[in-house]
């Protein structure tokens, strides 16, 4: 009996005693990864605060103002205007060739200077030709004698009426010869068809030239035409008479007048294009032929026209827009404040630093006149026209 109650609790002890070291093994590990859970913990709730807290603070915070520049819509009277572009031909221009061949004898004018018209400008050698009007004209009177004396033996019908005849067409023949060898040796002559500005001669003395050969250039600038062209669609406004305007890059700040003296009849096929021409004076011989022109004809109807500055549009393929600077309360401040407002706009013609506007303004209205593209709809702005360019309907920027 004793020895079956007492081995029980043997076994039992050693149970307890071996169950004992795994607990503490198991503890360690478990603090440790409960710690760094809320190590994480605490620094992701510090992290969300702080991210909470910004956005709070970005949802209050308001942007300052946009400074931008500002002008007016204006409204005024155009006189409206069909452009194109040119060129500058002389009125009287020729470039004067040799008829005839033959060696340079003597040169009689100097390049660039005026001329009279018959002014004798060079010579080719004539020798020849002056020996030949020698013969000629001995030639000549020996027929004419011949002629006397048959006209008076065909008086007392001495000679037959055949004979007389003979010896008046040998005269006329040598006569003829005469007059031949004369017009050889005046045009070896050169003289100016017209007056005007010789240009840079193109031969020496003692060169020989052949026939077609260029000698001298001779151009009459007192008048020059202005060439150019416009569309067909604007042929119906046109008419002999109208004013046109001419300026050239080569001449800047100064504008030439004149009228359209002749529209060509025809269009032309392919551009669809009718030429025009208009008469210019140029007494101070600015104007030279061959230079690149700037037109506008002037059209006798006046329109009246907004218009805002070029620099105020922001184009675009889907349509051209500008910002209309409006007054605003704000709601929480109660204050007036400026702010944008986006329009679109339909342009018309340009002149100088201005654009007119068919569709979209008002005249009067405040708009932002740079940096259009930069902004956006409904932006506060305030206004700073400090350092804002000055646009001009006829701008003449310094050569740079």
């Amino acid at each position: 009996m004793q020895t079956v109650t007492t081995s029980p609790p043997v076994r039992t002890e050693r149970a307890s005693s071996s169950s004992a070291p795994r607990r503490s093994q198991k503890g360690p590990i478990f603090w440790v990864i409960l710690l760094l859970i809320l190590v994480v913990a605490v620094f992701g709730g510090l992290k969300a605060w702080q991210f909470a807290t910004m956005m709070k603070v970005g949802k209050s915070m308001t942007p300052p103002p946009t400074t931008v520049t500002s002008a007016k819509v204006q409204q005024a009277e155009w006189q409206r205007t069909l452009t194109a572009v040119g060129s500058v031909s002389p009125v009287q221009g020729a470039t004067i060739s040799a008829e005839l061949a033959g060696r340079v004898s003597a040169i009689d004018f100097e390049s660039g200077s005026k001329v009279e018209k018959g002014q004798l400008l060079l010579k080719l050698d004539v020798a020849s030709e002056e020996a030949q009007l020698r013969s000629a004209e001995a030639d000549a009177e020996l027929a004419k004698s011949e002629l006397d004396r048959a006209q008076s033996l065909s008086k007392g019908n001495v000679i037959s009426k055949s004979e007389y005849d003979t010896a008046k067409a040998k005269f006329d023949a040598m006569k003829a010869a005469v007059d031949n060898m004369r017009a050889v040796i005046a045009k070896k002559e050169i003289r100016a068809p017209f007056s005007g500005t010789a240009g840079i001669r193109y031969v020496n003395p003692g060169q020989t030239v052949a026939v077609g050969d260029k000698l001298v250039s001779l151009q009459t600038l007192d008048k020059v035409f202005v060439d150019f062209s416009l569309p067909q669609k604007d042929l119906a406004k046109i008419s002999v008479g109208l004013t046109v305007q001419v300026t050239t890059d080569a001449i800047p700040g100064k504008q030439f007048t004149g009228t359209i003296n002749a529209i060509n009849p025809s269009v032309d096929a392919v551009t669809r294009s009718v030429q025009v021409q208009g008469t210019l004076d140029n007494d101070d011989h600015l104007l030279r032929p061959g230079m690149f022109a700037k037109v506008a004809v002037l059209l006798p109807e006046k329109t009246k026209t907004l218009y805002i500055p070029a620099t105020a549009v922001a184009y675009a393929p889907y349509g051209d827009s500008i910002y209309v600077i409006e007054k605003k309360q704000n709601e929480e401040t109660k204050k007036e404040e400026l702010v944008l407002r986006q329009q679109f706009i339909r342009l018309g013609e340009a002149r100088g630093d201005f654009v007119s506007v068919t569709e979209g303004l008002k005249a009067g209205q405040e708009i932002v006149s740079t940096g259009a593209f930069k902004l956006r709809n409904g932006m506060d702005v305030v206004i700073d026209n400090k350092l804002a360019p000055i646009p001009q309907l006829d701008p003449s920027p310094p050569n740079t």
